[in-house]
C-alpha cells in the first residue's frame, strides 16, 4: 500500500499573489516575491501544493466567476512558465452573510478535507500557510501545522494568535524553509 503523501496549502491573495482586494482583472495578478521559487522547492521536496482561497467576492457579487477562473488561470500561467506548478486550487465563492454558513470557507475544514480526499494527503504531515489567522486556524483540528506569513494588512492580533498557537514566519521563502528543513 502506497503511504499517503503531505501537502502544502497556500493561501492565495497576500500568499502567492500581491492582495488587491477583490481581485477581479487577470491583468492584475501579481506575484509575490519568492512565490515561484516557493512552489518549486516545495514539490521538490514531495509535496503535493494546493491553493485554498476564499473568494467572498463572488456572494458579494463583486467578483463574477468568469473573472475569478481568469484570475485562476493567469496565477496558474505565471507560475507554470516558471515550471512551478499546483497541483490544485480549492475555492470558497461564498459569504456567511449573504450565502449563510457553509462547510468550506476557511477557518472551516471544508477545503482541506475535500483535497484530502481527492489526493489521499495526510493531513498529520501536511502544512497550511497564508497571511491571515483564519487561512491556517483550521491546522489545529486537522492535525497539521500551520504557518502564518504576514503581509502589510495582516491584523496584529493574528500574528500574536500565530505566535502562541502556530509558526510566524516573515517571509514565504523563510516558512518554505522550515517546512522542508521540518518535515511533520
Amino acid at each position: 500500500m502506497q503511504e499517503r503523501r503531505p501537502a502544502v496549502f497556500l493561501d492565495r491573495d497576500g500568499t502567492l499573489i500581491e492582495d488587491k482586494h477583490y481581485l477581479a482583472n487577470a491583468d492584475d495578478v501579481t506575484l509575490v516575491n519568492g512565490a515561484v521559487d516557493a512552489v518549486r522547492r516545495l514539490r521538490a521536496a514531495g509535496f503535493v501544493v494546493i491553493v485554498t482561497t476564499n473568494q467572498s467576492g463572488i456572494a458579494r457579487g463583486y467578483i463574477m466567476p468568469d473573472a475569478y477562473a481568469a484570475v485562476a488561470a493567469r496565477l496558474d500561467a505565471m507560475l507554470s512558465a516558471s515550471d512551478a506548478r499546483l497541483d490544485a486550487t480549492y475555492m470558497c465563492p461564498h459569504h456567511p452573510d449573504v450565502t449563510g454558513p457553509c462547510a468550506c470557507r476557511k477557518p472551516g475544514p471544508g477545503m482541506f478535507l475535500d483535497a484530502a480526499r481527492d489526493f489521499d494527503l495526510d493531513l498529520s504531515r501536511s502544512v497550511l500557510v497564508g497571511d491571515r489567522w483564519r487561512d491556517i486556524a483550521a491546522a489545529t483540528a486537522l492535525h497539521a501545522r500551520g504557518i502564518l506569513v504576514p503581509a502589510g494588512n495582516t491584523p496584529a492580533a493574528d500574528i500574536d494568535r500565530a505566535r502562541h498557537e502556530a509558526t510566524v514566519a516573515a517571509s514565504l521563502a523563510e516558512a518554505v524553509d522550515r517546512i522542508i528543513r521540518q518535515p511533520v
